[in-house]
């Protein structure tokens, strides 16, 4: 009879030997984006000391763990090192959402906030961003995920610059901002990657979005693109019907009493979770160059929750006709990529990087989604040992690294004389940091005087 520690134990062995299988297929895609030897280690050093167990996940702490005498290394690495990170963006998102792939599959888009404690890093400034439940000082970056049944993982990204960075051309300069790199809505910035997407042939079907990326454009754009999609929009939002064109609320409050459908939507902790879902036929206001607007399936799906009578609002078009509960599942995939954002803030350091310039926080990202969708396929290619009758939920990401902590990834270095070495580097270098930030200040309290 097995156990819950015998069916554990089948599950790690099989988890060590698909890590290693797929930490060696993921960096051999990347190898030829770095032209030399020391660069491409570094990398394959970089993505392992992501997933280390550390507090923090910074230039100096990866490079004392990893061994390093000092950060240099790592920080040229990711600002002046010749490399090419578009490219390896590129193969990761093929590699990543293969692993994944299904006919079925959603891109999902999303932004994320990164707290900051000033605006010396690229694109910080004072912005909204959910992550800090408000405005605050931050840097605001756009992803996309690939989102199966197999699995999820963010494949792309791009940093939002506000309109005031974009257009200060001293701030540019001192954080090397790419002469081609222009002022771009997040919707445009999301558009972008939609298309880069489709160039690199992911198999998708769906694309979703919150009421960000709800407008008129992108939703056109991702139908010239070949998608189908599912995104929220406003209340206030106005869609064309057979009765005229109204808002979401006022179609909303015409549904039938009847025609409401109370389905589940997730499972959580507490139980199932179940909504009250309407669906309205509307008329496509988003048909690209070529299409009428009675091609496809056009619908706006409303979401009652059950107490609150709180409803929410889904703008839907499908090329081939699509069920209220098909819809209702596109819709609640979207909540994937905050899982995907959860994990790799969590595990990987998307957010912890204290980098500032341009090059330095694509590559951070770069690497930190490169861990973080290595983690995910490995946990996708891990076959569930026959648990029948054994009481396990199916292992979390984290209860995943854990067990590999222990067994294949590299521990931290901590032994006595590197640690001595360390703190006395810190403290040097913090003794020259005071001493130039007072010496500045004197500069410019004698320039004001």
């Amino acid at each position: 009879m097995k156990t819950t520690q015998d069916v554990v134990a089948v599950e790690a062995t099989i988890a060590q030997q698909e890590w290693t299988a797929a930490f060696g297929d993921v960096m051999a895609q990347v190898a030829d984006c770095f032209p030399r030897r020391d660069s491409r280690l570094l990398a394959r050093e970089a993505v392992q000391a992501m997933l280390m167990e550390l507090e923090r996940r910074n230039c100096w702490s990866l490079a004392e763990a990893l061994g390093h005498g000092g950060p240099h290394r790592l920080q040229h690495f990711l600002s002046r090192g010749v490399w090419d990170h578009d490219l390896a963006r590129d193969r990761l998102a093929v590699w990543a959402a293969g692993e994944l792939t299904e006919e079925e599959a959603v891109l999902v888009v999303d932004e994320t906030g990164d707290a900051k404690s000033s605006t010396d890093c690229v694109g910080a400034a004072h912005q909204y961003s959910g992550a800090l439940g408000g405005v605050g000082l931050c840097q605001v970056a756009v992803h996309l995920a690939y989102a199966s049944t197999r699995g999820h993982a963010l494949i792309d990204r791009e940093l939002y610059l506000p309109a005031g960075w974009a257009a200060d051309e001293e701030r540019r300069l001192l954080r090397h901002v790419p002469d081609a790199v222009e002022f771009a809505t997040k919707p445009q910035l999301a558009a972008a990657m939609l298309a880069r997407a489709r160039s690199l042939g992911i198999a998708a079907r769906w694309f979703a979005g919150d009421e960000v990326y709800g407008g008129n454009e992108l939703r056109r754009t991702a139908r010239a693109l070949g998608f189908d999609y599912a995104l929220a929009v406003k209340a206030d939002h106005r869609a064309t019907t057979q009765a005229g064109r109204l808002t979401a609320a006022e179609l909303a409050r015409r549904v039938p009493k009847k025609a409401w459908m109370r389905m589940r939507t997730g499972h959580g902790l507490k139980g199932d979770r179940h909504y009250d879902w309407a669906l309205i036929d509307v008329i496509a206001d988003d048909a690209p160059a070529g299409e009428t607007a009675a091609a496809g399936h056009a619908r706006l799906v409303v979401r009652r929750h059950r107490y609150t009578r709180e409803l929410s609002f889904y703008r839907c078009h499908s090329t081939t006709p699509v069920s209220l509960a098909g819809l209702v599942h596109i819709i609640c995939t979207r909540w994937k990529i905050e899982e995907d954002f959860q994990g790799a803030k969590g595990t990987t350091g998307l957010d912890q990087g204290q980098v500032t310039s341009w090059s330095s926080w694509m590559r951070w990202s770069l690497i930190s989604l490169m861990a973080a969708a290595v983690l995910t396929v490995t946990r996708a290619r891990t076959h569930t040992a026959d648990a029948a009758g054994i009481d396990l939920v199916p292992a979390s990401p984290r209860e995943l690294l854990a067990v590999l902590r222990a067994t294949v990834i590299p521990i931290p270095r901590r032994d006595l004389d590197h640690v001595l070495h360390w703190s006395a580097w810190r403290r040097r270098h913090q003794h020259r940091a005071t001493a130039c930030h007072r010496h500045w200040n004197n500069v410019t309290a004698a320039a004001t005087t």
